[in-house]
């Protein structure tokens, strides 16, 4: 079989990261699948390898028709164009240091040979940690900082993620892809960080005979408070100030989309169920030193400035 990792370029910096997303199955709030996507655009990132996708994928199933199938493209006959699966390496530069951003797609089979080609990357391009994201949806404030859960490769690294506002999971069932590699990591001896942040999601039917739910699709705020935790762990000093207006905006609209919920289906009961979500919520918010610092001397500045 043909080998399935392809480098054309290697970092130049001397302190590489990586952050790493999938179309997956853990892909609340769309973090897994897009995040890569706005780092890559944000950072100027350019391609430098990929994984190829044959032997990883399944052509179809019994049942599913074209779920399944590449998608293509017929004029006159002839193909224009054919969808292949996606799973690919950039690069930029940052706060000088190098990160690499992985933008991939679930394996539906084979995912041994899967992790030892992405992880043979990751040797290959000098990377110290890897950081995945997911997320998975749950009953949780829309207004407050959201839960992180985490996972991890290598049992030395739990007291250092201590202090970045997370619980560490204690959850049994399927794997995802983020902690099955994880576990893969070990055996090389790899840091890998997974980070899933839990996404609003509110489910109003033992209210009403109609199946009534809204859940967050593509949650900005999970996206800006799992980057300030990857920018100061990698200690990247991006800006993050677009992520946080697209965060307080999107507070605002689901503010006034269940205001309107409560004002034109009072049987839901939308201001009783939020009540109780927000009673039985803990917030825990990272806040690191460095951010403390800059509030309370910002403070400073302005009664200083009055």
């Amino acid at each position: 079989m043909q080998q399935a990792l392809e480098i054309w370029q290697k970092p130049a910096a001397s302190v590489v990261y990586m952050l790493a997303g999938w179309t997956q199955w853990a892909d609340a709030g769309s973090i897994s699948s897009e995040l890569p996507d706005y780092l890559i655009q944000k950072t100027d990132a350019v391609k430098i390898g990929h994984i190829r996708p044959e032997g990883f994928y399944l052509f179809q199933a019994p049942g599913t028709h074209h779920y399944l199938r590449p998608v293509v493209k017929l004029e006159g006959g002839y193909r224009q164009f054919m969808e292949t699966k996606q799973n690919d390496f950039f690069y930029a530069e940052v706060g000088g240091k190098g990160l690499v951003i992985f933008k991939g797609e679930e394996p539906h089979m084979d995912v041994d040979r899967y992790a030892d080609a992405f992880f043979d990357a990751v040797e290959a391009f000098g990377v110290r940690r890897v950081v995945m994201v997911g997320g998975v949806f749950g009953a949780t404030p829309y207004d407050k900082d959201r839960q992180v859960s985490c996972v991890y490769s290598l049992p030395r690294m739990k007291a250092e993620l201590e202090k970045y506002a997370v619980t560490f999971s204690d959850y049994e069932g399927g794997v995802t892809i983020c902690t099955y590699l994880a576990h893969r990591a070990e055996r090389r001896g790899i840091e890998v960080v997974v980070f899933y942040a839990f996404v609003p999601a509110y489910d109003f039917s033992e209210s009403s005979p109609f199946n009534q739910s809204i859940r967050l699709d593509t949650d900005h705020r999970a996206w800006w408070e799992l980057m300030r935790r990857v920018n100061y762990m990698f200690d990247l000093g991006l800006s993050l100030s677009d992520l946080h207006n697209r965060s307080d905006e999107l507070t605002a609209q689901m503010k006034a989309r269940l205001d309107d919920l409560a004002r034109t289906a009072p049987q839901l009961r939308v201001r009783e169920y939020m009540a109780k979500v927000a009673e039985q919520f803990v917030e825990n918010p990272f806040m690191p030193l460095d951010d403390v610092w800059e509030r309370e001397l910002g403070d400073l500045f302005q009664q200083s400035d009055e």
